[in-house]
């Protein structure tokens, strides 16, 4: 084809419409709507962070910007025994971030869950000295932290170590080493990686007493000149509580502290029992119908209930964009979500804004709705 024949072929598929020449307008996606505002995320399970659930994967590459390990990097996964590490899962979460050039979370060094009982004990069914157990907390981080050093972008060096009153909570750590852990965890993390941001994580810290707890916390560290970026406010709410002025009470007072991140963020839709509150996954009960009132799916009414709630908490961290650094949701569809077996198994929970068969729920298009709203 000569180019007079191209151009008048060019000229006549203009001509009759042939040829779009208007710019195709790009869906809108979590990411690209908050793009000016914070980063948003998803936690992680095991099949996706192996890539062995692309539909989840699809999900994430879309509308992600940002990535947690739900329970893969937690201690008991990665160190099970005193000299064995594994690093198969952390790698392959780890790559994908790179694949989708996503702010990667490691989540978490310290927690007094998901811990393997070596840890504490002297090898002689004594509890470990407080010398023991500090350096092997220090080896810990200096291996696991240091390995992805570079690549990970931040850390959640110390999670959940306060009681809901503010006081620290006697967990085995505490009551080995007093508040030493606290301190020798965040140098340890700063040495492995001095670049990686460093973060104390936590629920309930819409409650006054909690969140005044933290910020002793954040500020006694700091004082000693250690490195806290940023303090975690899990997201674990319900459908009424804690209200929208509670939790914007403590996003204002945690951000004169450092970054504020929403973590772990899902609402939980379904009847509460004993009126619990937070993410102490030690508060479990047995399994009673009253509590799994939706087994056949999520009645509209409901789902429009979420929808707005979603959306009224999205409005708040929107208008305090300056404040908050990042968004994470706790798993990537309601298939994935914890809240299926705590604090009671077997229910069927609906918390996140995807479903089980990863589609979109009506709570998405009222968060990408939100962030297109003129401020």
């Amino acid at each position: 084809m000569t180019n007079k024949t191209w151009l008048a072929v060019c000229f006549l598929a203009l001509a009759f419409g042939c040829v779009n020449t208007k710019n195709e307008t790009a869906e809108p996606t979590l990411k690209s709507v908050y793009q000016n505002d914070f980063v948003v995320g998803a936690a992680l399970n095991y099949r996706q962070a192996l890539g062995q659930d692309p539909q989840a994967e699809a999900i994430v590459a879309k509308h992600f910007s940002t990535i947690s390990p739900e329970n893969l990097l937690k201690w008991g996964p990665v160190h099970p025994q005193p000299n064995e590490y594994n690093f198969k899962l952390a790698d392959a979460y780890v790559a994908l971030g790179e694949k989708y050039n996503q702010f990667i979370v490691g989540h978490a060094l310290v927690w007094h869950q998901q811990t393997p009982d070596w840890l504490f004990e002297n090898g002689q069914g004594q509890p470990a000295s407080k010398e023991q157990l500090l350096q092997r907390m220090e080896e810990h981080i200096a291996t696991v932290a240091g390995r992805y050093k570079g690549r990970i972008n931040g850390w959640d060096v110390v999670n959940e170590a306060l009681n809901d009153d503010g006081t620290l909570r006697e967990s085995k750590w505490y009551k080995i080493t007093g508040e030493e852990y606290l301190e020798k965890a965040f140098a340890a993390a700063r040495k492995a990686d001095p670049n990686c941001e460093l973060y104390y994580n936590d629920y309930n810290m819409w409650k006054p007493a909690k969140r005044d707890g933290a910020i002793r916390l954040v500020q006694s560290l700091k004082a000693k000149g250690l490195k806290v970026d940023g303090i975690g406010m899990q997201g674990h709410w319900g459908l009424e509580s804690p209200s929208i002025q509670q939790i914007e009470e403590s996003i204002v007072k945690l951000s004169a502290h450092g970054k504020v991140m929403i973590t772990e963020l899902d609402i939980d839709v379904l009847p509460n029992p004993s009126n619990r509150n937070g993410a102490d996954i030690d508060a479990t009960f047995d399994f009673d119908a009253k509590y799994n009132v939706y087994t056949n799916g999520l009645p509209e009414e409901v789902q429009q209930k979420l929808a707005n709630r979603y959306a009224e908490i999205f409005a708040l961290f929107r208008k305090h964009q300056d404040k908050i650094s990042r968004v994470t949701f706790w798993g990537v569809t309601d298939a994935d979500s914890w809240l299926n077996d705590w604090p009671i198994k077997g229910r069927t929970s609906y918390p996140l804004v995807f479903d089980r068969q990863y589609n979109a729920k009506p709570a998405l298009n009222a968060i990408i709705q939100t962030g297109q709203t003129k401020k």
